[in-house]
């Protein structure tokens, strides 16, 4: 892990490159319905929120294990969201 910073910015840029996404096939969809494309933004937006509480914990006993976790759950999540997105 190169930087608690880096990571941080990891976290952003996936979950917001995911949120625009969304925005954009609901932009190429506009006869569709939203519903379940504003819930994988709602569901990117609690997963920004969990990570970077994660994050910011400092009471783990191993920081740099924690962290690498951290960076796991990041992919399991994104990937999760993306699986999300190309199913609709």
């Amino acid at each position: 892990m190169a930087s608690i910073r880096d990571l941080k910015r990891d976290v952003n840029y996936v979950l917001g490159d995911i949120i625009e996404a969304v925005y954009m096939w609901e932009l190429t969809n506009p006869d569709k319905d939203n519903k379940k494309s504003q819930s994988i933004i709602d569901e990117a937006i609690v997963t920004f929120d969990d990570l970077v509480a994660k994050i910011n914990n400092k009471e783990v006993e191993n920081r740099k294990q924690h962290l690498k976790e951290v960076n796991k759950e990041l992919e399991t999540r994104a990937g999760a969201l993306v699986d999300q997105l190309n199913k609709l």
